[in-house]
């Protein structure tokens, strides 16, 4: 039975007709802290989805701070029962600091891939009220299917606002959350053409 049948359980024993480990969910969740940069604050450089954005205040963390990888990062490695991004690669370990988020992502691909699954599909909603995500959002889809090796299409990404309220709407704190369907089976081929 593929991912994506519809199949109603009317009896434990059919339980059996649905082989669980063919398709895995996962989601992924990020906040950081948004501050001015040195010297004002400890913020570092603005990036999203791999890009850098021109922005009065960025994440405070150890790596680069890019909220969406890191969530991404931890959808995919949650789908497939491993650990969180923080056990993989913790903030105390003075190689990260500063560290492209990319690498993270790429070895939650690599450790995907070898499990044996391809991505369905992958899902990401960013909310903070500035920067509008909008007119970099064909950018950041661009990167982040790179980095996963996959077509555009089978990823979607949407930028809200909080409404001005709590710190992400006061503009204080970026927030990201991501949820991630696996398949079994080989990487789909990207389509060069």
């Amino acid at each position: 039975m593929e991912c994506g049948t519809a199949v109603i359980l009317t009896w434990m024993a059919d339980a059996s007709l649905f082989p669980m480990a063919r398709c895995r969910i996962g989601h992924g969740y990020d906040l950081h802290r948004l501050e001015p940069h040195p010297p004002e604050g400890e913020g570092r450089s603005l990036v999203l989805g791999g890009i850098r954005f021109d922005h009065p205040t960025g994440p405070v963390g150890h790596s680069d701070g890019d909220a969406v990888l890191h969530a991404v990062t931890d959808a995919l490695l949650g789908a497939i029962g491993e650990p969180d991004i923080g056990q993989l690669f913790p903030d105390d370990d003075p190689r990260h600091d500063g560290q492209d988020s990319a690498v993270f992502l790429a070895e939650a691909v690599r450790r995907v891939n070898d499990r044996g699954f391809r991505l369905g599909n992958l899902d990401i909603t960013i909310i903070c009220e500035r920067p509008k995500i909008g007119p970099r959002k064909d950018e950041m889809l661009g990167r982040i299917a790179s980095i996963l090796g996959c077509e555009r299409n089978l990823v979607n990404l949407k930028g809200k606002t909080h409404e001005g309220v709590d710190a992400v709407g006061e503009g204080r704190a970026v927030e990201v959350h991501v949820v991630v369907l696996l398949a079994s089976g080989a990487p789909q081929p990207k389509d060069h053409s």
